[in-house]
């Protein structure tokens, strides 16, 4: 592994200090997403992976089983299930979403059709299933199951909770804790775990994991109300279009007046949305301070992360994943 000092973002020095794993997990992902009968599968997968994704999934994965002193082989699998993973459920995604851009491209939805992106989906889903059992450890098939379980059931919820503005802080913490954070925890505590690393470094690996995806949804639902440009592949009011109450909505729908819950109900609940509501809903949040407590929200997020990795050994790994919870929210800034 050799470091890159010059690299100017945390994901882009442990990309450069992983590059050798990475490679190999490029490679084996390619080689897996392969099929001898059904061509369309990897020019759907192809399109979605080589969009330009910063592999931040198996990036924390390999990160996580080097700095647990791993040797061998396995990380390289279970970085490439977690990459799988994160793939099929960006094609359901943009499937339920109807979504016509991804990464600054058109959708496979869009390219292909509905049914191909669900099914290629499955697919990946299928494939990182045959790569968690070649690890041969329950405890990790038993994780990454489990994630994988989470992630389908906080997609399920977030639909129950669109155009919702009863929807609470804890049931949007439980949303994006499936959308999310639960990958990312994931592939931190699977490092660990195939490393044979203490108990009390897999449960710090855990906390760093669940910590950052949480300070990383909530940048970027706060993003999507004040971060136009900020490249997060989103356009500015994403959300409020769509009717999802995220962090910011929640906490000025709390604080409204009568006249501003009637706006609310207005253009979140009936989606009556007009020429500059958008800007108004923004005022509000402004005036209510929801951005700035969803800004503090995120911030005590990513010192639970920072703090969770007290308990590793330190090491120039450990500084680049400490660097990198600052940066998710240093984006706010």
């Amino acid at each position: 592994m050799s470091l890159d000092h010059t690299a100017e973002k945390p994901q882009d020095r442990l990309a450069a200090a992983l590059s050798e794993d990475l490679a190999r997990v490029d490679a084996l992902i390619r080689e897996r997403m392969a099929s001898r009968h059904a061509p369309r599968i990897p020019e759907v997968t192809a399109h979605l992976i080589d969009a330009g994704g910063k592999r931040l999934r198996p990036i924390l994965t390999l990160a996580s089983a080097r700095l647990c002193g791993y040797a061998g082989d396995h990380h390289i699998r279970l970085a490439t299930t977690v990459e799988f993973i994160h793939t099929a459920t960006l094609l359901h995604d943009d499937v339920v979403d109807d979504s016509a851009q991804r990464r600054g491209r058109p959708t496979a939805n869009l390219l292909w059709d509905n049914t191909s992106s669900v099914l290629v989906g499955d697919y990946l889903f299928a494939r990182s299933f045959q790569l968690m059992v070649e690890c041969e450890s329950l405890r990790v098939l038993d994780i990454l199951s489990n994630a994988a379980a989470t992630i389908a059931e906080g997609e399920v919820l977030q639909l129950t909770t669109v155009r919702n503005l009863d929807t609470t802080e804890a049931t949007y913490e439980q949303v994006i804790r499936g959308k999310t954070a639960a990958l990312f925890s994931a592939a931190t505590e699977v490092g660990a775990i195939i490393a044979g690393a203490p108990e009390a470094q897999a449960r710090a690996l855990h906390r760093y994991g669940d910590a950052l995806g949480m300070a990383f949804q909530i940048v970027d639902d706060f993003l999507d109300y004040g971060g136009a440009g900020d490249g997060i592949g989103k356009n500015l009011g994403d959300d409020f279009r769509e009717g999802k109450p995220t962090l910011p909505l929640i906490r000025a729908v709390a604080a409204a007046s009568p006249d501003e819950r009637a706006f609310w109900e207005r253009v979140i609940e009936r989606r009556d949305q007009r020429p500059g509501d958008l800007e108004h809903a923004m005022t509000l949040m402004a005036q209510h301070g929801a951005l700035e407590s969803a800004r503090a929200t995120a911030l005590e997020w990513t010192a639970t992360a920072r703090g969770a990795l007290d308990a590793l050994p330190d090491t120039a790994l450990r500084a680049m994943l400490d660097d990198l919870a600052g940066y998710v929210t240093a984006r706010l800034s």
